[in-house]
C-alpha cells in the first residue's frame, strides 16, 4: 500500500460523504471479464455484453477499465472496436483481478462537502465472506487512489479492516442509507465483520461514509451469492423516492421475503423524518442454470450519466420495469441489455459498475 495517499482520519472528520448515483459522475469503472469460472462456458458471449455496456455510459463519462495485463487492453480494444463503442472514451488500468465484480471490490469514492475534491474508501472486500479468491481485487482501491492522486481512507473497526461491499448499501446522498440484516448482521453465514453488532456497524458506516440515518430491510432475493445485496432488492431513484421488488406469485420462494420488506418499509423515515414513496418494481419469471436459481432482478440498473441501464431477461415484464423506470428518470435515456448470460455470475449492470462522482 502506497502510504503518500493514505489518511489516519475518517471522512467524517474531515467532511466527506458518499454522493448518490444519479449526481454528476467523472468517470464509471469496469474490469475486463475474464474468470471462465464466473459465467461457464459464456466467457466470449460475457465480452459482447461488456461492449454493449461500455457502448451505452460512455458518450456520457470515461470510462476506467481494469485489465490484468497489455494482452488482455488489446484483447478488450478489439471487442470494443468491433462493436462500435469507442475505445477512446476508456481509460485502461493495468491491474490484475480475481473476479471483477467492480461494484463490491473497486474504489467507493466519497466526495467533500466544502471542496472540490474526492477521495477514496478502503473496505477491506473478501470475497463476500465466501471465497478464497479475492487478494488481487481487494488491492483495487490503492490502485485507483494511486491512479488518480486520490486521498485513501482505511475503513477500520475494533482496530481491524472493516468490510463492506458496494452492493450491500444504497444511499440518497441525503444522509440516508439503506441495506439489508441479511448480508451485515446474520451471526454465521457470510460473516464480513466478527462480533459487530448492529450499532457498531452503524457507527462505522457513519464515519466512514458520512451518512446520519440508517434503516435496515431483513432478507434479499433466492440465488444471490452474496447473501442479501440490497442492490438486487430496493434503491434510491431520487432523494424522496424508492423502487423495491415486488414478487406477485404466492408459490415463489421469493414471495414471502420480499413481502416482509415490503412491511418492513413502511416504517421508514428519512433523514429529515419524513416518508419517502416506494414505488414496486416486477420480479422477472424465475431463471435457473444447473438446477440453481439466479438472482434476475430489475433493481441492478445501473445509473450513469446519460443514461440508466436495466438488465433485461427475455420476460414480459421487461416492458413493464423500463416503463416504470422510464417516468422516474425523465432526464435520462432508460435503456434495457440483455442479462440473462451476465446472470450466471450471479450479478449484472450494477454488480459490475462504480461511479467516480465529479
Amino acid at each position: 500500500m502506497d502510504a503518500k495517499y493514505i489518511t489516519d482520519k475518517t471522512p467524517r472528520e474531515e467532511g466527506f460523504f458518499f454522493p448518490a448515483e444519479w449526481e454528476k459522475h467523472k468517470a464509471t469503472w469496469l474490469a475486463w471479464p475474464h474468470n471462465p469460472t464466473d459465467w461457464p462456458d459464456k466467457l466470449d458471449t460475457i465480452r459482447w455484453v461488456y461492449c454493449e455496456i461500455v457502448r451505452k455510459i460512455s458518450p456520457g463519462e470515461r470510462i476506467r477499465m481494469l485489465v490484468n495485463n497489455k494482452q488482455m487492453e488489446n484483447l478488450a480494444r478489439k471487442y470494443l472496436s468491433r462493436s462500435g463503442a469507442n475505445p477512446n472514451r476508456v481509460d485502461f488500468i493495468i491491474h490484475p483481478t480475481n473476479r471483477g465484480w467492480t461494484r463490491d471490490a473497486g474504489p467507493i469514492f466519497v466526495k467533500s462537502r466544502s471542496k472540490s475534491e474526492t477521495a477514496i474508501v478502503h473496505f477491506h472486500f473478501n470475497g463476500w465472506a465466501k471465497y478464497d479468491d479475492w487478494q488481487k481485487d481487494r488491492k483495487v482501491p490503492e490502485t485507483a487512489a494511486k491512479y488518480l492522486k486520490k486521498k485513501l481512507f482505511i475503513a477500520q473497526i475494533n482496530g481491524k479492516p472493516f468490510v463492506l461491499e458496494g452492493g450491500g448499501i444504497d444511499v440518497n446522498g441525503r444522509g440516508t442509507l439503506i441495506t439489508t440484516e441479511e448480508c451485515y448482521l446474520h451471526p454465521k453465514i457470510q460473516v464480513r465483520n466478527k462480533a459487530v453488532g448492529k450499532e457498531q456497524f452503524e457507527e462505522t458506516l457513519k464515519k466512514y461514509l458520512g451518512v446520519s440515518n440508517i434503516f435496515w430491510l431483513g432478507n434479499g432475493i433466492k440465488g444471490d451469492d452474496t447473501h442479501g445485496h440490497v442492490d438486487d432488492l430496493c434503491r434510491f431513484v431520487n432523494p424522496t423516492t424508492l423502487v423495491m421488488i415486488k414478487e406477485n406469485n404466492p408459490k415463489d420462494v421469493n414471495y414471502k421475503p420480499l413481502a416482509e420488506n415490503w412491511e418492513r418499509i413502511k416504517d421508514m423515515r428519512l433523514e429529515d423524518g419524513s416518508k419517502p414513496e416506494v414505488i414496486p418494481l416486477p420480479m422477472p419469471a424465475p431463471l435457473y442454470f444447473d438446477g440453481y436459481r439466479l438472482p434476475a432482478s430489475y433493481a441492478n440498473f445501473y445509473i450513469c450519466n446519460d443514461a440508466v441501464i436495466v438488465p433485461t431477461f427475455n420476460d414480459p415484464n421487461d416492458r413493464v420495469a423500463l416503463g416504470i423506470l422510464s417516468e422516474l428518470f425523465k432526464d435520462r435515456t432508460v435503456v434495457g441489455i440483455h442479462a440473462v448470460d451476465l446472470v450466471l455470475g450471479y450479478g449484472t449492470l450494477h454488480c459490475l459498475s462504480q461511479q467516480e462522482p465529479a
